[in-house]
């Protein structure tokens, strides 16, 4: 009796170790991000040609193999425009640290493969000090890449140092290859009304402004996003709007009040890092005809407005089902 049941115990991890996860397909996760992307890259410019295209982070379906020695994945890359990557040299183990070298040299050889075939890169470094954020754009700028340095990761500021952009330059901006610099502002929480935020992105003379596609919960419209097109040295600028497509948020107009894990099928676990964050099963055609596709769609809401393009987070949503 007693061997029977230690066979039962034995037995009892593997049943759920086999179970734990079986709402959870075998797919190759990092394809399906790449075909999300490029699915989302052809209908914008079928709508708009010029619209522009940058995913953050989740740079290993740069390669057709993920490796940062693998070939380029040419049908990816003719999809994007730009790749943004945080912490290549700060910010990658905390705030105002610098990043790892080890780290730093992985993530950059497929920014560099990338940039071989015309993708510009453009980084974020987290960090506040002066000499830091010095280092940040000296280092970047030596690799080729346009960088910002944030010193608040909220993401909600226009730093105060330096005092001008770096590169900054009275030029009228037309395509993502001629910017020098950019400002990423996507939580305006600290600004005091939809005008007071579109003052304050007028006053700067930054390349690219990348920020929310709302204000309040009221999307920014053409009028505004024209106004936000003008430097204040006479220049112009690109507007591209944020889009998180791995992770659901439940502040966004899409949400519905009984949401929860399984319903819908393609809502996953809550982040446990950022509240009402919830991981999705981006591969699904329910999930993804709330990105784009219908007039009431993320996507389409975006190029309604009259954006430039597009930066796509939680790319790398594919790590997070590759390791259940």
């Amino acid at each position: 009796m007693k061997q029977r049941f230690y066979r039962q115990l034995l037995f009892l991890p593997i049943i759920i170790l086999t179970t734990c996860h079986r709402d959870i397909p075998d797919l190759d996760f990092k394809q399906e991000m790449r075909d999300f992307v490029q699915a989302i890259s052809a209908y914008a410019k079928s709508i708009s040609p010029d619209f522009i295209i940058i995913p953050q982070n989740g740079q290993e379906l740069i390669t057709l193999n993920g490796d940062n020695k693998g070939s380029a994945d040419l049908t990816y890359l003719s999809a994007i425009q730009g790749q943004g990557r945080e912490d290549l040299f700060y910010g990658y183990d905390d705030d105002n640290k610098a990043t790892p070298a080890v780290e730093t040299d992985y993530m950059a050889d497929f920014l560099d493969i990338a940039s071989e075939f015309d993708v510009i890169i453009l980084v974020t470094d987290y960090c506040s000090t002066p000499s830091k954020m010095d280092d940040s754009y000296s280092k970047n700028n030596l690799k080729g890449y346009i960088s910002f340095a944030a010193d608040h990761r909220e993401l909600d500021n226009i730093p105060s140092y330096p005092a001008i952009p770096y590169g900054e330059n009275d030029s009228v901006i037309i395509s993502l290859s001629e910017i020098k610099n950019f400002l990423y502002l996507i939580n305006p929480d600290q600004f005091a009304n939809r005008q007071d935020f579109i003052n304050a992105i007028t006053a700067t003379n930054y390349d690219l402004l990348i920020m929310d596609l709302f204000f309040d919960e009221e999307p920014f419209t053409g009028s505004d996003i024209e106004a936000l097109r003008n430097k204040a040295n006479g220049g112009k600028r690109l507007v591209v709007s944020y889009m998180s497509i791995g992770e659901a948020e439940d502040y966004r107009y899409y949400w519905k009040s009984n949401w929860k894990k399984g319903n819908p099928e393609f809502l996953y676990k809550e982040n446990p890092y950022w509240e009402g964050n919830y991981k999705v099963k981006y591969w699904m055609d329910e999930w993804k005809q709330i990105i784009f596709g219908d007039e009431n769609a993320y996507l389409d809401r975006i190029l309604d407005a009259g954006f430039d393009g597009v930066y796509l987070d939680i790319i790398d949503a594919f790590e997070y089902f590759e390791e259940l």
